[in-house]
């Protein structure tokens, strides 16, 4: 049963069956050593051992634990065993040289005997190295080793040693250690010579005495001196870490015998064989103060570690604990704030390869076949890193987070849309209320002028109501295209300005159909458009196609809401029209039938002038064709929140063209033209254009007869003396053509069709 053997090969049980030990192995103690490098923010150190089996153990054990907790050793340095050796000041050379070299390195771990670390730091202290040196249980708890001279130059010694327990019957012990008999006790004997020798100097100086003393200067003063005794010296040189695995060790021993004994007779060297006291040895349970501790399953007993530092207080280098290593939960426990305060104070020395990469950043690992020597280097867009020395960096959601280079964090994106409170939006809801406010003012004066001409003539006021309404849901549709999209509002915006317009539409067509029919004067011309004109069917069937249009639109490919994705930092909430296919048909029937509407009001543009109303449906007409022309590169080359705005301003150039080609000039006459809106001055306006487009014709008719003189007298020579001529008809035959049958045009013809065309109207 070992108090000291720490090296990890010994918990083999399939090798070493029969070994017990009372404090951890080295797993523990380098696993230790890792975690307080860890916790202390290194990372690039080196180490120094002998080469042994407990050193090379000890390393490879430390290596294992360091490389699985990203610790790199900068180097290694082994010493010969034996200070014998004839290269062992060499290589304490060579270990001294490269802790010097390598700048980096502040922290030196260290696996080597008292004696090797005498040699080691008396070179260290002659080159003035300062350091962090973490020391073994071998040499952690060595006085004569914190007694050196300048020692405190070296810098910072922290230790694992094993954990200390009650030592106080030890410690009374060697207090009275002067009254036993010194014959037999050489040790003992030399120690009062060396009390005597050193006696008249002060604790640390009277340590340095003894250290200095050789056997030859004690021989010379043997019985020179009164003996005397200082238990103080004696206490303050044991380890008492190692007493208190000794007393564990002896204890187990004895509890094991005292278990054996219980039936039989132990006085008898042969009452139990060695293989039962094993047996009973793994068994045992000793009482350590407090708790009980027994040995586990490889012979090891579970003790933890005293964190030792070496501290100066009052010049001295006093050993102290700092804080103790709990085996089990792999952690430090501190007594009181000011131990913990030490252990913090440990991370003001860097010992590090690269400097720590800050959030942000991410390590680029160099051509060093280390991993801790690496180049810090920035986050690209959109990834982050949120802690130090981060190995990659985290990816944003890049749909809903956004994050610049060198970014700690990731931010979200700003959603974007075309807001109430947005000043170009409120500019178009103006606009458009203007219009309503508009469509509204027309709708007064056209219902308190209900009897005057020009109403009668735009075709009542139930036609004007229902072309104006058509105009206030098409303001209204506006609306649809502000704030925050929705699926109702994606769905009714499109839908209701292609319903309402195609009914303003609709009833302008009528209207041009109804003014061309009353102002031509062609037969041909006019059958077609008799044909033609069926107010109410005609609205409602164009209507009703564009009804159809939007709903088969609405049920198979309904817009939605979408969210774009295309600026970076940014997500634009817009309506996604479904259907770019439905959406191109519902403006091309509208298209379609503006266009029909624009061929039949440019043929009646040279209409009254001061009823010219076809000649400003054709204005209102080249308006809307003009603004959506312009409309089609514009929506689908621009992109964001103000899209939906260039949609309104495009419904409202459209809407107010026609609304204002259509109803302002009937207004202005209403208004300031008051003499024109009369019956006899509108029934003067129409007679007067209906006679000069009967002249007209009257004249082609002579220009005809000038050049057929000779024909239209045959004819009317034919027509009076043949007998079948009744009431103005007579029949003709033209020289190789077949026999024709006419009517002679009446002296007053052109007064008849202008009085016909007056009623007509």
């Amino acid at each position: 049963v070992s108090p000291a053997s720490s090296a990890e090969i010994l918990s083999d049980k399939i090798r070493f069956p029969s070994f017990f030990r009372t404090i951890p192995s080295d797993f523990h103690q380098t696993r230790a050593m890792t975690r307080l490098i860890c916790e202390s923010g290194w990372n690039w150190i080196g180490v120094i051992a002998t080469d042994d089996d407990n050193g090379r153990f000890a390393l490879e054990s430390f290596g294992i634990q360091a490389m699985a907790n990203n610790v790199c050793i900068a180097f290694k340095e082994m010493l010969p065993a034996y200070l014998s050796d004839s290269t062992f000041h060499t290589k304490v050379d060579q270990a001294i040289e490269k802790i010097v070299k390598e700048k980096r390195v502040n922290v030196i771990v260290v696996f080597m005997r008292q004696f090797h670390v005498l040699k080691l730091f008396k070179k260290a202290i002659e080159r003035n190295v300062n350091k962090i040196w973490i020391a073994s249980d071998n040499w952690s708890a060595a006085v004569k080793i914190s007694t050196m001279p300048n020692i405190k130059q070296l810098g910072t010694v922290v230790g694992f040693g094993f954990k200390n327990g009650d030592i106080s019957s030890f410690q009374e012990f060697l207090r009275n250690l002067h009254k036993k008999p010194t014959e037999n006790n050489k040790f003992l004997h030399e120690y009062i010579m060396l009390l005597s020798v050193c006696a008249h100097l002060e604790y640390h100086d009277f340590q340095r005495c003894i250290a200095n003393q050789s056997q030859d200067n004690l021989l010379e003063n043997d019985g020179s001196k009164p003996q005397i005794w200082r238990d103080d010296f004696l206490n303050a040189n044991v380890e008492p870490g190692f007493i208190h695995s000794t007393m564990l060790a002896v204890y187990a021993i004895a509890h094991a015998i005292k278990g054996l004994c219980k039936d039989r007779d132990c006085k008898d060297p042969s009452a139990f064989t060695p293989w039962e006291l094993l047996e009973e040895l793994k068994r045992v349970v000793v009482i350590d103060g407090d708790k009980e501790v027994k040995f586990d399953s490889n012979g090891d007993m579970s003790t933890s570690y005293d964190v030792l530092l070496w501290k100066e207080i009052d010049g001295h280098m006093e050993i102290t604990t700092m804080a103790e290593y709990d085996a089990e939960k792999g952690g430090f426990i501190f007594e009181d704030e000011e131990k913990k305060k030490d252990f913090l104070a440990l991370k003001k020395v860097q010992s590090t390869c690269s400097q720590p990469c800050s959030p942000g950043q991410v390590k680029k690992v160099t051509e060093s076949p280390h991993t801790c020597c690496y180049e810090c280097i920035y986050c690209p867009e959109n990834h982050y890193s949120n802690q130090t020395d981060m190995d990659y960096c985290y990816r944003c959601n890049n749909k809903t987070y956004w994050a610049p280079i060198n970014s700690s964090t990731c931010y979200r994106k700003t959603v974007y849309f075309l807001a109430w409170t947005d000043w170009f939006a409120i500019f178009l809801l103006l606009l458009s209320a203007f219009g309503v406010v508009l469509v509204l003012s027309i709708c007064v004066i056209f219902t308190k002028n209900l009897d005057t001409p020009v109403v009668k003539a735009s075709g009542g006021l139930t036609v004007c109501y229902i072309i104006l309404f058509s105009h206030f849901l098409i303001f209204l549709s506006t609306v649809f295209f502000i704030d925050i999209p929705t699926e109702f509002k994606c769905k009714t915006r499109q839908a209701l300005f292609g319903i309402s317009f195609t009914l303003c539409i609709s009833c302008i067509l009528i209207k041009s159909l109804k003014i061309l029919l009353a102002f031509s004067f062609d037969p041909k011309l006019q059958n077609f458009l008799k044909c033609m004109y069926k107010p109410i069917p005609t609205v409602v069937t164009c209507t009703g196609i564009q009804v159809i249009i939007c709903t088969f639109w609405l049920i198979f490919r309904t817009p939605f809401v979408n969210q774009n994705f295309s600026i970076p930092r940014a997500i634009i909430l817009e309506c996604n029209e479904g259907s770019i296919v439905a959406f191109g048909i519902m403006l091309g029937y509208i298209a379609a039938l503006a266009f029909i509407c624009f061929i039949f009001a440019f043929k009646g543009r040279k209409l009254p002038e001061n009823y010219n109303e076809a000649k400003f449906i054709t204005f209102g007409m080249l308006i809307y064709f003009i603004a959506w022309i312009v409309f089609i590169p514009v929506y689908a080359t621009t992109f964001g929140k103000y899209l939906p705005a260039v949609e309104i301003i495009v419904v409202l150039i459209s809407n107010y063209g026609i609304l204002c080609c259509t109803f302002l000039p009937k207004c202005y006459i209403i208004i300031y033209k008051q003499e024109t809106n009369t019956k006899s001055a509108f029934l003067k306006m129409v007679y007067t254009y209906s006679s000069k487009s009967a002249g007209s014709v009257a004249v082609s008719q002579a220009s005809l007869d000038s050049k057929s003189s000779s024909f239209r007298a045959t004819i009317t020579d034919s027509c009076k003396t043949e007998n079948d001529s009744v009431n103005g008809n007579c029949h003709f035959q033209v020289p190789g053509q077949s026999l024709i049958k006419g009517k002679v045009l009446p002296q007053n013809a052109a007064r008849t069709m202008v009085r016909k065309r007056v009623s007509s109207i």
